[in-house]
This record gives structure tokens, C-alpha cells and sequence, in this order.
């Protein structure tokens, strides 16, 4: 060897050695959509319904979920509806022991990335956006995202997404649509939600292919403007002991 380059071509480098694939990605690492999964599965799974909330006055916050879980029914979806949703899901998040809170109309990465900054343990679209899936994947929280379609389930069951929205239920063909996803669209599992009522929920819950359904009959406004809470809880037991067969 005489030291000269000859045709060595010189290997550009950063600050620490040669690029890598990860030096320009200041992104936080992601987490594997089966782990977002299964946490997802563990709170949909801690009771036959959750209760989906629309918080008007932010002192009704703490309260509120007190009274559901105290009736059984820790996961808590708050709609991203009002100004003080937010600061709702975070009181709940660091006040109220035993609750899952989740954040609800979730349309775009801003508003997943507020409700994973203000506390969410999950977030629930209407539907779902190449942008949305997109700010999920880089996400801790696991996404509920929506569908109304066969076409939209088996788009959602390529990214990765067993647990599904089924929303708008009622309007679409409810539990007879249900019942015609399980046989060709097996893997898939579903939280309906729009227009489930106490009169109809068992119904979806006899389904294989329904985990829990979701229902704004256990927060109705009148009760959580009055400050019933005894009343929100007797509603939340009487919704913890439907059965469930999916």
C-alpha cells in the first residue's frame, strides 16, 4: 500500500460517521401497530359499553367520570365537541383513579396529537383520512377510526386495524349489517356506535363480530347539567351488566 486513493471513493459523513436512515427523522419512534392493538382490545374490552361524553362545563368533568366508573364503565370517550374538551380529558386523565379517558371526533393529526398531549389513553374517529392513519402510525394512541363500508373495513384491516368504528350504526343497517361483515370480514371487530340505545344495544352485543358499543344514553345533558351524578351512575351499572358474546 503506498497511501494513495487511487479510485476509493470518499464516504461523505455527519458529525458521528457516516448517514444513517434515522439521522434526518427527528420523529419519536414508533410504536407497532400489534401493541396499539392490544392496548386498544384491553379498553374496549373493560366493559359492554362506553359511554360517550359531550362536556359543556369543564367542572361537570371530574364528577362525571366518577360516576361512570363508579357504575362500571371506565372507558370514557369525550367528543372534541366543545372548547373545554381538552381540559376535560386531562382532568379526567390526572384526577379520576380507574378511568380510561379517551378522546372522541378525532378528525385530523392536530386533534390527535392534543388529545395525546392533554392525557387520552385512545382516540375514536367518524371515519378515517390517509393523513389521519398516517399521524396514528406515529402515535402512542391508539386509534378507533371509523367505517361505514365493507370497501372502508377491509382498507382499515390493511393498516393494520382489527378494531373498528362502525359508526354511523343505526343509519347504515345496524345489526344486520354487523351480521353480514362477520362472514366474509372475519378478522374484523367492531364498537358501533350512533343510535345504540338501551333498548338496542343487547342486540349488537349478541353479535360475534361486536367487542362493546358505544352510547351517549349514560351522560344524558339534562342529567349532567343538573348534576345528577347518583342518577349517571345508576344508568353506567345498569349498561356494565349487559353481556356480550364478541
Amino acid at each position: 500500500m503506498d497511501g494513495t486513493p487511487g479510485n476509493t471513493q470518499a464516504i461523505p459523513v455527519g458529525p458521528s460517521g457516516p448517514p444513517t436512515e434515522s439521522m434526518n427523522d427527528t420523529r419519536t419512534p414508533t410504536m407497532p401497530t400489534d401493541t396499539r392493538q392490544a392496548n386498544l382490545e384491553s379498553i374496549l374490552r373493560l366493559a359492554p359499553v362506553v359511554p360517550v361524553v359531550v362536556i359543556h362545563d369543564l367542572a361537570h368533568a371530574v364528577p362525571l367520570a366518577r360516576a361512570l366508573v363508579a357504575g362500571g364503565t371506565p372507558a370514557i370517550e369525550v367528543t372534541l365537541r366543545t372548547p373545554v374538551a381538552l381540559d376535560a380529558i386531562r382532568a379526567i386523565a390526572t384526577e379520576v383513579e380507574g378511568a380510561r379517558v379517551g378522546a372522541g371526533t378525532v378528525l385530523s393529526p392536530r386533534d390527535l396529537d392534543d388529545a395525546e398531549r392533554a392525557g387520552a389513553r385512545f382516540a375514536v374517529s367518524p371515519g378515517a383520512t390517509p393523513d389521519l392513519l398516517d399521524a396514528a402510525d406515529d402515535s402512542a394512541v391508539p386509534l378507533l377510526p371509523g367505517a361505514a363500508t365493507a370497501s372502508e373495513v377491509m382498507l382499515l384491516l390493511e393498516h393494520g386495524y382489527t378494531y373498528q368504528k362502525c359508526f354511523p350504526a343505526e343509519a347504515i343497517g345496524g345489526v344486520a349489517l354487523l351480521r353480514s361483515w362477520a362472514g366474509p370480514l372475519p378478522a374484523a371487530r367492531f364498537c358501533p356506535t350512533g343510535g345504540i340505545t338501551p333498548e338496542n344495544a343487547r342486540d349488537y352485543l349478541a353479535l360475534s363480530n361486536v367487542v362493546c358499543v358505544g352510547g351517549s344514553w349514560l351522560a344524558p345533558n339534562a342529567v349532567v347539567e343538573a348534576g345528577e351524578w347518583h342518577a349517571v351512575e345508576k344508568l353506567a351499572r345498569a349498561a356494565a351488566i349487559f353481556r356480550r358474546i364478541g
